[in-house]
């Protein structure tokens, strides 16, 4: 008797927590897939202001899934990071690092400017008033068959390092990039 009710307990209880540890943990072993996306050809992006750019973020949903990149080309006299395949071209994200706003780039002041809380972004995309704890986040760009493609997002700090992507709000500087890891799920950079 003792062993069929201990045995009806382990049963139970394991028809409990499988599928809340498998809940938990699937994230762990799944990538967002993402594609290279055409965005335009060289002569479409200047280096002196930005382009704005319809992208699919999430494929499959619909407008939902859209967002915005802000692209030109790279200037050397401005952009002072090291100069990769990567980023011959300057891609920057419309979400605010504060809390996720849409920020708007303003020409006349050349600024990015989000309506949210008051960030407010330099032209090269780092935070020079307000909220934000970050610059804006990144895409990858690469420049393929004479076509202008975009790859995943990535997030940098004040320095302009990168960083796998992380959420807004989210500080990279200092002990930033370690209290706040990555997430398990995030897309990679996609194979050439």
């Amino acid at each position: 008797m003792g062993l069929t009710v201990n045995a009806a307990g382990g049963i139970t209880a394991a028809a409990f927590t499988l599928p809340a540890l498998g809940f938990a943990l699937g994230p762990l072993f799944s990538r967002v897939p993402f594609d290279w996306q055409p965005i335009g050809v060289p002569s479409d992006f200047p280096n002196d202001t930005y382009v704005t750019k319809v992208i699919t973020i999430v494929p499959g949903v619909g407008e939902v899934g859209k967002s915005i990149a802000y692209v030109r080309t790279r200037n050397p006299a401005i952009d002072t990071e090291p100069e990769d395949q990567y980023n011959h071209f300057v891609a920057l994200s419309s979400r605010c690092m504060h809390l996720g706003c849409p920020v708007r780039f303003t020409p006349a002041a050349g600024r990015f400017i989000c309506p949210c809380h008051g960030g407010v972004y330099d032209f090269r995309g780092i935070r020079t008033g307000g909220p934000p704890v970050r610059p804006l986040d990144r895409f990858y760009t690469r420049l393929k068959n004479g076509v202008v493609e975009l790859g995943p997002r990535y997030s940098v700090n004040s320095e302009l390092h990168r960083f796998s992507p992380r959420d807004p709000g989210e500080p990279l500087d200092g002990i930033g990039q370690y209290l706040y890891p990555k997430r398990f799920s995030t897309s990679v950079l996609p194979k050439n």
